[in-house]
């Protein structure tokens, strides 16, 4: 609970994976992948409980015994593949559940702190009058272009210095949170007026192949020895 508002956070986890093989059950850290980000939550003191959307039979029999807030959703077999969105499953948790705050994440988001996600909570709560949703984003004021060469958030001719450039900022996948009302409005997690809410880059790593699983481990073993 966050000021009395019921949380559930969730997490799809598929059994298949396209660029790295077995990456949500891959050893990382001693132990499976999706481990880390479920025993996140479950350190998470403002998440009541984590729905796993899934098809993988190992998951469905395993993390329910192992993590006291999962609640397992089989994923329907019209749901299974690797085109399929992740609003759709969105939509197919909204559908069997009741809360009153959804957060969103991934198993490929190892080194996010709970800190974090209840400060991110804690954000969206206090902001719930200006904006509909809230979605993580890594910051950069650096000279950006577009494909065709042309400048886009600075003049080449002035060349200021780069901390004084606007910034930019990307999705970075690694957190989403909305309520059922705003996600219904556009069948997406991110709503009309979302909050850019920026983490801290170290946290902000999201596996999405050999490169970025292998640089994910070097930073937890670094972390982990300071």
């Amino acid at each position: 609970m966050i000021q009395n508002r019921k949380v559930i956070a969730l997490v799809p986890i598929k059994e298949h994976s396209e660029r790295v093989t077995n990456k949500n059950f891959r050893s990382f850290g001693g132990k499976p992948l999706y481990h880390h980000i479920i025993q996140i939550l479950e350190h998470t003191y403002a998440v009541d409980n984590i729905i796993i959307n899934t098809d993988s039979f190992v998951v469905k029999n395993e993390a329910i015994q192992l993590f006291s807030k999962v609640i397992i959703h089989d994923r329907p077999n019209e749901l299974i593949g690797d085109f399929i969105s992740v609003n759709t499953l969105i939509e197919s948790d909204l559908n069997r559940s009741e809360a009153d705050i959804y957060i969103q994440t991934h198993a490929t988001n190892p080194l996010l702190k709970a800190e974090t996600i209840a400060s991110a909570l804690n954000r969206f709560v206090e902001e719930e009058n200006g904006y509909d949703s809230l979605f993580s984003v890594n910051k950069f004021q650096s000279r950006f272009y577009d494909k065709d060469g042309n400048p886009v958030n600075h003049n080449p001719n002035e060349l200021l210095r780069t901390q004084d450039l606007p910034p930019l900022y990307e999705e970075n996948s690694c957190l989403y949170i909305f309520t059922k009302e705003s996600f219904a409005k556009r069948k997406t997690r991110i709503g009309e007026k979302p909050i850019l809410y920026t983490i801290p880059n170290i946290e902000a790593v999201d596996i999405d192949d050999e490169y970025t699983f292998k640089l994910a481990e070097i930073i937890a073993l670094y972390s982990k020895e300071g």
